[in-house]
């Protein structure tokens, strides 16, 4: 009896120890084909955890394929997860699920993706996220309760500087089209994700990408100028663009 709890309790120690370094070893990564190249992103699991799990659940149900980047703002953010392309206008508004809570715990520099939420609403974010083509922390780590860095890109950022340089109607980035009233757009008129799939879960790379903190837990930075921010904020809120006839709003 004596021996059948001990190799119990070492089995249990030992279950417990590889959850624990399972825990300790979670990076996800996802990878976005898009029709401009591939990008992927290595997610903070262990410290934006309600983040993560939310985008994920838009991954895992399919939400991202063909969804289209419908924001490019030059020197500061693409933007997607929001919208689909379905032969006219406007863009389709894609279903989302309940908000998730705000984790501001990195900073909003270039190379990371964060997520979009509805402005003076902290805990709003829900499948809308953006990757920042600059060190956008003065801003974006300190208004609106801070924006959620929740993940890296490890490749593609050459792809999301490409579509930042793209011409944009009505800050729509798009590709060989004319912005006027009488344009009809087609498929390829757009940077078009085709899917979203989980790449990676077996590796600890976020271990390697060490993130910038988010200025607003150093009280020093709390003092930084961001004139014009609230302005920038609406960019990223829920209530989207204009292109040609159509009109997208909240």
């Amino acid at each position: 009896m004596r021996k059948n709890t001990f190799q119990q309790l070492a089995k249990s120690t030992f279950l417990l120890s590889a959850l624990t370094l399972a825990t300790q070893a979670s990076a996800t990564e996802v990878t976005f084909d898009t029709s401009e190249g591939t990008i992927v992103i290595n997610l903070f699991d262990n410290d934006t955890p309600k983040t993560v799990t939310n985008f994920l659940s838009y991954v895992n149900n399919g939400s991202y394929n063909n969804s289209v980047i419908h924001r490019s703002i030059p020197g500061f953010i693409i933007q997607g997860g929001g919208y689909a392309f379905e032969g006219a206008f406007p863009l389709v508004k894609l279903p989302t699920m309940p908000s998730v809570v705000n984790e501001p715990v990195y900073s909003n520099r270039r190379g990371t993706i964060s997520m979009a939420k509805i402005g003076g609403q902290p805990n709003s974010a829900t499948n809308q996220w953006f990757f920042n083509l600059a060190d956008n922390s003065a801003n974006l780590d300190v208004n609106e309760s801070g924006y959620t860095v929740f993940g890296q890109v490890t490749e593609g950022m050459d792809v999301i500087d490409k579509v930042a340089g793209f011409e944009t109607c009505s800050d729509i980035p798009t590709i060989d089209f004319e912005c006027a009233d009488t344009s009809t757009p087609s498929v390829e008129t757009f940077v078009t994700i085709y899917s979203a799939t989980i790449s990676d879960t077996s590796i600890d790379s976020a271990a390697q990408l060490n993130p910038v903190k988010n200025i607003s837990t150093d009280d020093s930075d709390n003092d930084k100028d961001s004139g014009g921010s609230l302005s920038i904020m609406s960019l990223l809120t829920l209530g989207l663009l204009s292109i040609g006839r159509g009109k997208l709003k909240k």
